[in-house]
């Protein structure tokens, strides 16, 4: 028996044959109960008496945990955010505009009983029975009406929705049609947005607080970090012990991983281990935070958060070939330790900066592909609506990324829960059309790309140009004289139609290596350097109108360019300028140091990557649907060291990594806290995609540590995918994952595999799941096999005794000896692997003579 309202979707998919009877398998398994959905998703190459048996067995298991079996742990909930934003910009609008004309409970309309304005008359259906089925839209009547197929079932009955709006709601029913109108208990606090007065009372929109820092009795906490006064305070209220300091070798592995995402070498876990002085930790931070390393781990935060990708996706996934320009800047960026205030203000007007050097004001243009480098509609053949599009995800990416907060829903109404009128978002709306992503609007549209070329550079393009005019011209001045050599006493009327075909033959042969010459110097043309980013328009708004319903064919009143009105920035009175975008003003309101959310996101974002969850749980989201913060006092406090300190990231690293709070062992001391919300001991982490490929390179001595530059393998606004529909994108390059192309719609297989977030919208809190699929893809990689065999040759090759090759491996794999059972077992292993090849060697010398 089943619980109510619940729906099982199971998909089995095979694609790509491969030797050997194998085949690239997808099984894809989502679970909904009570408006809640569950997902498994198993990508490997298998053979196919595995990929039926794998669909069966999630069956068994969905409908075992429906009917309220203990079937283990093994299912990772989906956010209900980004369900609750896709459905309110992309469905919602068109069921409001389209539909509920004839299908609407509220409005007293039901054609054929069918009613589309609640969940439960979505799924009940009308008269001819569902009109979907959650996860298959080819067998859901609603997808079939709105294609416009079956001459007998076509909906709306007068004028066929836009092809776009028809992918939205396949891709929706694809997804198992999650919609927000039921709501889920655990997640809606509220039955209305708050207003605007309301919501400066709400805590995150409120000034950062002046917090003192704990007291231990009656004096001050003696402990040296007062973030611990904070985490200490907490355990002792809710009578918690907490976990001891973890081993040296755990901490330093923890550290390195950390910070660099890659593991200790053994000389510095040796080194560490030997320095018994107190600041001997403090030492290691410090050399890690000196690694070019850490600005390739760290900036990889901030690309999820800026939904950093090499190709467009979408409808045209051509290439982006300059957005690898703004991953070097990110990069660059924290490793030089850049002011976060300062970081903010280039990513949204570095255009309108200024700067004292040509590299640096080339550094500022490139910020710029923060603002540029989202998926885009490139071919959607309405113009208008285009551009409304791109501003829409424009402002999602700058209200997540900097604010914690989702502006999407606003784009239709007055946003369902948090306090952000309609209003609002057409203010900042104004800001971003005033503002230029987009050469052209032709199909397929064309993105603006400044030019970022050294003196050298540029005259190095020249030369090459002027080498080309010059062959072409050296081709013309040959074909006119042996042309004119053609002509006869009679004239240029008995010159042949193709007089190349009379030339002489040392005539052809000069012209056709000359050609050639130009061919190759056109084939190596280098370009012009530029990046991808943003100017202000020649028009510049000081309004735009409330587009009625998201529609920008229903407009309503005009509203100034302007910004959210929850957030109060009392000493910082902006006046837009006329002839300016105004984004430029948008940045200093956002980096300004009484902004109540743009330092509190952002240190809550760094203790999230330090410690595996945020303060504030919902990273993305300091709204009314968010979570609260576990120590909002800690928060507050951190906030405002992170402004006193310079905005310094650097800074909060070494005040959080010398914190006992971070240098507790992992061991669980009680389970009064099973979320571990009050920080008892240090929570365990799996290690992220782009660690665990670059640690198997880094152990087996594999690794390229060849920092940035282009690595796509097509060029600029150039299709990844060829005629074939196949993705020529290669990943095996020993260099790290950071440098691997990003390819949307095709992410690579290990990186999906191990949670690598959609990079087509802002992420900043990955999943973190383990199950079992990831085994199966670790054991038939060929970048394991491959590194295990160099690993192993260099072991063979660094000593002739088993045992301290076992000893080495350990040390160089886990930055720890092997314990006596690890000892035992892999001299078992070795012993046995010795057997069994002599026993087939003598196998294979019985059949040769």
């Amino acid at each position: 028996m089943l619980l109510p309202n619940s729906e099982i979707s199971i998909v089995g998919k095979v694609t790509d044959e491969f030797p050997g009877n194998k085949f690239k398998a997808t099984v894809r398994a989502r679970l909904v109960v009570n408006g809640r959905r569950f997902r498994q998703v198993i990508r490997a190459t298998l053979p196919m008496s595995i990929v039926r048996p794998i669909t069966s067995t999630l069956r068994r298991f969905f409908r075992c945990l429906l009917a309220g079996s203990a079937c283990g742990p093994l299912l990772v909930a989906e956010p209900a955010r980004e369900s609750l934003d896709f459905f309110e910009k992309k469905i919602r609008p068109v069921l409001v505009e389209r539909c509920y004309e004839c299908h609407s409970a509220t409005a007293g309309k039901r054609k054929g009983g069918l009613t589309l304005d609640t969940r439960e008359g979505l799924l009940r259906g009308g008269d001819a029975g569902p009109v979907i089925v959650p996860g298959d839209p080819d067998k859901s009547k609603l997808i079939e009406a709105v294609r416009y197929q079956n001459r007998d079932l076509q909906m709306p009955p007068k004028n066929p929705l836009p092809s776009a709006q028809v992918r939205d709601l396949e891709q929706w029913v694809k997804a198992g049609a999650p919609d927000p109108r039921v709501e889920a208990p655990a997640q809606v606090t509220a039955k209305r947005a708050l207003t605007v007065e309301e919501g400066r009372q709400f805590w995150s929109f409120q000034p950062l607080a002046k917090v003192s820092v704990p007291l231990t009795g009656n004096r001050k906490s003696e402990i040296g970090n007062p973030i611990d006064a904070f985490i200490d305070a907490k355990l002792a209220e809710k009578k918690l012990a907490s976990a001891p300091a973890a081993d040296r070798r755990v901490l330093i592995r923890r550290a390195s991983f950390d910070l660099t995402g890659l593991p200790p070498p053994p000389t510095e876990v040796d080194a560490f281990l030997a320095d018994p002085s107190p600041d001997a930790f403090a030492k290691v931070v410090e050399r890690l935070l000196n690694s070019t390393a850490y600005g390739e781990r760290w900036g990889r935060h901030w690309l999820d958060v800026a939904r950093y990708a090499d190709s467009n996706g979408l409808d045209e996934n051509v290439a982006f070939g300059n957005a690898w320009r703004y991953r070097d800047y990110v990069v660059n960026s924290f490793n030089a330790d850049k002011p976060f205030d300062r970081f903010l203000r280039e990513q949204i007007a570095g255009d309108l900066l200024p700067s004292t050097t040509l590299p640096q004001r080339h550094e500022q243009l490139t910020a710029l592909g923060f603002l540029s480098i989202g998926p885009k509609l490139l071919a959607e053949p309405d113009k208008v609506k285009l551009e409304m599009d791109l501003i829409d995800e424009q402002i999602e990416t700058l209200g997540r990324a900097f604010l914690g907060m989702t502006f999407g829903c606003a784009r239709c109404h007055d946003h369902k829960f948090d306090p952000v009128p309609t209003t609002d978002y057409y203010a900042l709306a104004a800001i971003l059309k005033s503002t230029r992503t987009m050469d052209d609007l032709k199909t397929i549209a064309k993105w603006h790309e400044p030019e970022v070329a050294t003196p050298e550079e540029r005259a190095a393009v020249e030369a090459h140009q002027k080498r080309i005019a010059d062959q072409k011209a050296a081709i013309a001045t040959r074909v006119a004289a042996a042309n004119k050599s053609l002509v006869t006493d009679k004239g240029l009327k008995e010159v042949p139609k193709n007089p190349e075909a009379q030339y002489p033959t040392n005539v052809v042969a000069e012209l056709k290596q000359l050609r050639e010459a130009l061919a190759a110097l056109e084939k190596n043309a280098p370009e012009m350097p530029s990046t991808m980013g943003v100017m202000d328009a020649t028009n510049i708004l000081a309004a735009l109108p409330v587009h009625i319903r998201g529609s920008h064919l229903n407009l309503g009143k005009p509203v100034p360019r302007g910004f959210p009105q929850v957030m109060q920035v009392a000493s910082l009175n902006v006046t837009l300028p006329e002839k300016q975008s105004g984004r430029l003003e948008l940045a200093q309101w956002l980096a300004s140091p009484e902004h109540p959310l743009t330092a509190r996101v952002m240190v809550n974002r760094i203790w999230r990557w330090h410690f595996g969850q945020g303060l504030v749980t919902s990273t993305d989201n300091f709204g009314v649907l968010g979570d609260r913060p576990s120590h909002p006092e800690l928060l507050d406090w951190l906030a405002r060291r992170f402004i006193a300190e310079g905005w310094s990231v650097k800074a909060m690293h070494r005040l959080i990594m010398s914190s006992a709070a971070y240098q507790r062992a992992s061991r669980i001391p009680n389970s009064k806290d099973p979320d571990n919300r009050l920080l008892a001991h240090f929570p365990i982490r799996r290690l992220e995609a782009e660690e665990i490929r670059d640690s198997v390179h880094f152990v087996a001595g594999t690794l390229d540590r060849t920092m940035g530059g282009k690595t796509i393998p097509v060029k600029n606004r150039e299709f990844f995918f060829n005629h074939t529909s196949k993705d020529a994108t290669t990943y095996d390059s020993p260099r790290r994952a950071l440098y691997l192309p990003i390819v949307r719609n095709n992410v690579y297989d290990l990186f999906e595999q191990f949670d690598f977030p959609d990079p087509a919208v802002p992420n900043g809190n990955r999943n973190a799941t383990v199950v079992a699929p990831q085994a199966l893809l670790m054991l038939n990689s060929d970048l394991v096999g491959k590194a295990a065999e160099k690993f192993a040759a260099g072991l063979l090759a660094s000593v002739s005794d088993d045992a301290r090759r076992i000893e080495i491996a350990y040390r160089k794999a886990y930055a720890r000896p092997p314990t006596a059972k690890e000892i035992a077992r892999a001299k078992k292993f070795l012993a046995e692997f010795n057997r069994q090849t002599a026993h087939q060697l003598g196998q294979a010398g019985c059949l040769t003579y």
